[in-house]
């Protein structure tokens, strides 16, 4: 079958190269903001105003440092997965499937620009 082994064109290559760069810039400000709270979290400065609630508020504090340190976990995967994308657009072997080496179709692509694996290998793995 030909078209198993497809590419993308290089304008199509380069039209993903766009969105994938966006969505790394956004992505990158985002984990910045993530992290700036995270700082911030550490130096509030409240600790003698409200002594009543003080077990209270360091349990929604340690809460609150656990759920940023997950976002920055999920945000730090997000862009090396942007970025690996970048590679793979780069060694033109970006769009296809690394299980069934078929062609992911470009609607998938623009809403999953990382994507590795068609509907069809992902599906497979359930």
């Amino acid at each position: 079958m030909a078209e198993d082994r497809q590419k993308y064109s290089d304008a199509d290559l380069q039209e993903f190269k766009v969105i994938i760069q966006a969505k790394i810039d956004k992505a990158e400000k985002d984990l910045m903001l993530i992290r700036e709270s995270f700082i911030n979290d550490q130096n509030n400065g409240t600790d003698d105003t409200s002594p009543t609630f003080k077990a209270f508020e360091e349990g929604a504090e340690t809460l609150s440092k656990e759920q940023n340190s997950i976002l920055a976990g999920r945000q730090e995967k997000f862009v090396r997965d942007l970025k690996n994308a970048l590679i793979r657009i780069e060694n033109k072997t970006y769009g296809i499937c690394r299980v069934t080496g078929k062609l992911i179709p470009k609607e998938r692509l623009m809403a999953v620009p990382h994507a590795t694996l068609s509907i069809e290998a992902k599906n497979m793995q359930r």
